[in-house]
C-alpha cells in the first residue's frame, strides 16, 4: 500500500530515504528548519510541522543533536503514526581512534528519550545502523542483509517490516523501546571499518 511519507531532516541520510520511497510509489514531502532551502530532491520540501501534518508515517533523519527539539515541533502531527527513527546520538567531540562518541548511556537510549517526548507516536529504530549508500536495495555478496528494529506497536513494526522488504532488507524485531539501548550502537560498530579501512561498504546479517 502506497503511503505520504514525511521525511524530517535534508541531509544524506534523508535524501536517500526520500528518493528511495518515490522509487517504490510513495508520495514523499521531505521537512527542513530552514525554508527554502536547496535540496537535492525532486519534490516538495516544507517546514518538519507541515511535513508532519500531510504525511501518513514519518522518517526522523535529523541530527542526533537536534532530534529532540524537532520531535518537540512534531509531536502534535505524529499521534498514531510510525515514525522510522534512523537517528544516532552520535556526539559532537570526533571519533577516538575510530570509535564514536555517543551522548546517550546504556541505560537510556535516544529513541526512549523521544517516545516519552511524543508518547502518541509510534516510534520505530531502522536505518540507523548502515550507512546510506546502502539504505534502499543494497546489492551485496553475502544476499539481503538483516535491519534490526525495535519499538512498542506491533502494527508500526508490521508496516517498517512490510518497507523493509521492499528496500530489499531482512527483518529483526529486538521488541520495545528499550532494545535501541542495544541496536543504537551498532553505529558505532558499523563504522569502525570505515575509519580503519575506508570499507564503507558492508552490512549486517543474522545467520541461524
Amino acid at each position: 500500500m502506497k503511503k505520504r511519507i514525511g521525511v524530517l531532516g535534508t541531509g544524506e541520510v534523508g535524501i536517500t530515504l526520500a528518493k528511495g520511497f518515490q522509487k517504490h510509489g510513495h508520495q514523499v514531502t521531505m521537512g527542513t528548519k530552514t525554508q527554502g532551502k536547496k535540496v537535492d530532491f525532486d519534490g516538495e520540501v516544507t517546514t518538519y510541522e507541515k511535513a508532519a501534518q500531510q504525511s501518513d508515517a514519518l522518517v526522523l533523519a535529523v541530527k542526533g543533536e537536534v532530534a529532540e527539539d524537532v520531535v518537540k515541533t512534531i509531536a502534535p502531527y505524529a499521534v498514531g503514526k510510525t515514525v522510522m527513527d534512523a537517528v544516532n546520538p552520535i556526539a559532537s567531540a570526533p571519533p577516538e581512534k575510530g570509535i564514536l562518541k555517543f551522548f546517550t548511556t546504556l541505560d537510556d537510549s535516544l529513541m526512549e528519550r523521544l517516545q516519552r517526548l511524543a508518547p502518541q507516536a509510534n516510534f520505530v529504530k531502522v536505518f540507523n545502523s548502515v550507512g546510506s549508500d546502502l539504505m534502499v536495495n543494497p546489492q551485496l555478496k553475502g544476499g539481503p542483509p538483516s535491519m534490526f528494529i525495535c519499538g512498542n506497536s506491533a502494527e508500526a513494526k508490521k508496516e517498517v517490516r512490510e518497507i523493509l522488504t521492499t528496500f530489499g532488507w531482512e527483518t529483526e524485531d529486538m521488541g520495545g523501546v528499550e532494545a535501541a539501548r542495544a541496536i543504537e550502537p551498532l553505529c558505532i560498530l558499523w563504522c569502525i571499518p570505515g575509519f580503519a579501512k575506508n570499507d564503507w561498504v558492508h552490512a549486517f546479517k543474522v545467520l541461524r
